[in-house]
């Protein structure tokens, strides 16, 4: 059935998202699993989303020997192993730290950079962000400070384009054109411009400026936007932690960012490769390694960007074509690109829904109005993209509930009994 429908004593501000936490932080890491209804679960924290081929192959090897022979892709970039057997977490963390993913044990859950994928590949970026890339990790593995951080907290390094400056981080860097960057704190709408060589610093200073202010606050703040402050007092308080560091910045208004990721095909000096939801094997992932020339670049989009600098139009047309027969997405017109899922049944307890199959059931619906589809097996949505979308929750009477979010759009929902019938609650819904 189809249904319509300073860090000193501080002021609260009406701006804030503040968020109520009675309990630590349990994200889970490498070193801290998650026992989940699949078995445990570990997150790989992959700076950038940068893997050397070594290492791509170290997961491949601990998804096959010790979890459930499969690698998952999340929306930051990184890598989740799940059904990994009980008592496997010596041996995981052994294999992880022989190749290079576990530089500092006790930073490891707070390692969360976003980077542009494309960058230094394409000719469009403003700067080649991998120098900020390798100077911010080695500034926050050296900070004793930074271990406080959440394993939510999330950095971001855009290289001009405004891709991952859309992806709603805590510290944003975003290139600029005068070979400066801007540096953003959260959602707000002002920016500061400071020099480029000094961006890394400038990132870690405010996420340490951060942290001061939630002991102070008293509050359990694990992101920036969740720590109430009167509008522009943190930034400010930045400003002048970074004239003591000897960093000039300059006020600026925040500039727009799309939040798109690089489509699927030849681009620049690299293929670029969609996971269907992020979900893959580990042949199709060594198929990755095979082509690849040295490093695999993992997007917050589910996807997989394979740098080819130097190589013939042949040979990166054979290697997309090796990757397409491997089942990777290699056409940007793939429906595959406006779908996305939590892990649902029977991977997570609270899910009311195989939604993964039932996405994959219903992909020839995708993309009708024009706005991506994300299926998600309870109303906390784990996963849940930014920006317009539509939303399909999995219901207790066996069906889903849909959310129309849009700019520019007012709201619609709908309810279905049975996901056969979304097409033409999807038709409903965005006419």
């Amino acid at each position: 059935m189809l249904a319509a429908m300073s860090t000193a004593a501080l002021r609260s501000s009406s701006q804030a998202t503040a968020a109520p936490r009675d309990r630590g932080d349990a994200c889970p890491g490498t070193l801290r699993l998650h026992t989940a209804d699949d078995g445990a679960l570990a997150r790989v924290r992959v700076p950038g989303g940068v893997l050397t081929v070594r290492q791509a192959e170290a997961l491949a090897d601990a998804a096959r020997r010790l979890g459930d022979g499969e690698l998952h892709l999340t929306s930051r970039g990184n890598v989740q192993l799940r059904g990994l057997a009980d008592g496997c977490g010596a041996e995981l963390a052994e294999l992880l730290a022989a190749a290079g993913l576990l530089p500092s044990p006790g930073h490891e859950r707070v390692r969360n950079i976003v980077a542009s994928p494309l960058s230094g590949l394409d000719g469009r970026g403003l700067t080649d962000v991998r120098p900020w890339l390798s100077a911010l990790d080695a500034a926050l593995c050296a900070s004793g400070a930074a271990r406080a951080l959440s394993g939510r907290f999330l950095f971001a390094l855009d290289d001009g384009r405004g891709d991952v400056a859309g992806l709603g981080a805590d510290v944003t860097v975003r290139a600029d054109v005068d070979g400066g960057a801007l540096l953003s704190l959260g959602t707000a709408d002002e920016a500061l411009l400071v020099p480029g060589e000094d961006a890394p610093r400038a990132a870690l200073v405010a996420a340490e400026t951060f942290l001061e202010a939630v002991r102070a606050s008293g509050t359990r703040a694990w992101r920036l936007d969740e720590l109430a402050l009167p509008d522009g007092e943190l930034s400010r308080t930045v400003g002048r932690r970074l004239a003591a560091w000897g960093i000039s910045c300059e006020k600026r208004v925040r500039e727009t960012a799309a939040s798109d990721g690089p489509p699927p095909g030849i681009v620049g000096d690299a293929l670029s490769v969609h996971v269907p939801l992020g979900r893959l094997a580990v042949l199709p992932w060594r198929e990755l390694t095979c082509v690849a020339a040295g490093e695999l670049r993992l997007t917050p989009w589910r996807g997989v960007v394979v740098p080819m600098p130097g190589m013939g139009a042949a040979q990166v047309s054979a290697s997309l074509a090796r990757l397409s027969a491997a089942g990777l997405v290699t056409d940007p017109a793939s429906p595959w690109l406006r779908v996305g899922a939590c892990i649902g049944r029977p991977g997570c307890a609270r899910s009311l829904a195989d939604v993964r199959a039932d996405a994959a059931g219903r992909l020839a619906a995708a993309g009708r109005g024009g706005l991506p589809l994300y299926w998600s097996g309870c109303e906390r949505r784990c996963g849940h993209p930014r920006g317009d979308r539509i939303d399909v929750v999995a219901t207790a009477d066996g069906g889903y509930r849909l959310a129309l979010t849009a700019r520019g759009r007012e709201p619609r929902t709908a309810s279905v009994d049975h996901p056969s019938r979304l097409a033409a609650a999807l038709a409903e819904i965005t006419s």
